[in-house]
Parts: C-alpha cells; structure tokens; sequence
C-alpha cells in the first residue's frame, strides 16, 4: 500500500507548494515518503527547513527507515525503499519461543533470576 507521491507534475507542484507553505507556518523540518527523487532534491531546494526522506533518494537532509524494516524483523515484507541491514527475525523469534517455552514449563524464572531478599510479612489478621 505505498503510493508514490509527486509522482506527476501537478503532484509535484503541490509538494513544493505545500513545503513552502509548512515552512512559513513555522515548521521546523518536513518528512516525505515515497517521493521521487527528483522531486525530493527539488523541495530540498524550495525550502531552508530540513527535509527528512523515507523512500525518497539521497537528496534530502536526513535519511529514515523504521528500526523493524531495515533489521528484517517482518520477514518477506519489505518495501522498495527498504533495504535490510542485518535479518534478526530468525533469532527474535527464537528467543521469543524459548521465553514462552520456558515460563510455561516453570524453568523460568528461577531463583537467579528473582529478588530473594528475606522479607518478615506481619499478620494481616
């Protein structure tokens, strides 16, 4: 379900327009998702305000991929713009099993793994 935006002339018209128009309001940066990258380098260079790219080439201020994407947390799910940067799904999955594993079994946790300080509780009575 990603679109490209400004992905027309009129698309990239509105873009430019629209950057402009947060930054008079007083924005102090703008993300933009799925650009073009000509479009993105040309809003760079519409504004003063950093532009920060998710999906957007290389000519922006700042680049941005969320953390479970580019560590390949979802498997096979990945978007054009993604680009996975270690594949720690096997090993997460793993360990979120033997988690599961372990409490229902009772071998979690044990007494290294509590607090274990003698504490006298009064009568409730």
């Amino acid at each position: 379900g990603f679109k490209v935006q400004g992905g027309t002339p009129e698309g990239a018209k509105k873009l430019i327009e629209d950057a402009k128009a947060l930054e008079d309001a007083g924005v102090f940066s703008i993300v933009v998702e799925c650009v073009p990258t000509v479009v993105a380098k040309a809003l760079s260079e519409a504004v003063r305000v950093p532009i920060l790219g998710i999906g957007a080439g290389p000519y922006v201020d700042c680049q941005v991929l969320v953390t479970q994407d580019l560590l390949g947390m979802y498997g096979d799910f990945k978007p054009k713009f993604v680009k996975h940067f270690a594949n720690v799904r096997k090993a997460m999955v793993d360990g979120l099993n033997m988690f599961h594993e372990e409490t229902l079994s009772g071998a979690f946790p044990t007494e290294e793994f509590s607090f274990n300080k003698k504490v006298e509780i009064p009568s409730l009575d």
